[in-house]
């Protein structure tokens, strides 16, 4: 758990760190994230590098000291590089376009499927079958994708619906066809 704590961030040369009453504010290229610091952890810069430590090495602190240092190097990664999940739709006749800040899908279903584009997010789709999302917030990313990814989950039979780029899914065999020989 502290192990990861202990490791210190460096801090790229375009990327601007404050800490300012508990409250950890990361700016980079590509936009601003903040993250509230809890009062048993503190921080300290120097020499282009961040270091975290704990109040105590109870497992409460040895557990936050590890988190806050893997949020503060997700957020050092978002600002410079961001995140990308990319989204495949499977199925005859399924499809996503995005226009007007809205993510049309359509997936068998009597109607569309609208989902609203929020802040900070970017959801394109280069194919009708594959959708793109983009952002510097990786929780953020990783939630929007999922919640796309629950409107139609893969089926295990045939395979259809929306999954993860890549994600393998065990297909089952089907009912076997009575025998005619009665």
């Amino acid at each position: 758990m502290s192990r990861i704590g202990k490791k210190p961030l460096v801090i790229p040369k375009e990327v601007k760190i404050e800490v300012n009453d508990g409250v950890v504010s990361v700016t980079g290229p590509k936009g601003n994230l903040k993250y509230s610091l809890s009062y048993r952890i503190s921080i300290e810069i120097k020499d282009g590098q961040l270091f975290l430590k704990r109040a105590s090495d109870s497992k409460p602190d040895k557990s936050l000291h590890g988190l806050s240092r893997a949020l503060i190097s997700n957020m050092i990664k978002g600002v410079t590089e961001g995140y990308v999940k990319e989204l495949e739709i499977i199925g005859v006749g399924f499809k996503a376009q995005v226009a007007a800040n809205k993510l049309t899908m359509q997936l068998g279903f009597s109607h569309p499927v609208i989902f609203h584009i929020p802040e900070g997010i970017k959801i394109e789709a280069p194919k009708p079958t594959q959708v793109v999302i983009r952002g510097i917030d990786k929780e953020k990313v990783g939630e929007i994708a999922s919640e796309i990814r629950a409107v139609y989950p893969p089926e295990p039979y045939k395979g259809k619906g929306v999954r993860y780029s890549g994600e393998y899914v065990k297909k089952k065999v089907g009912k076997a066809q009575a025998t005619a020989s009665k």
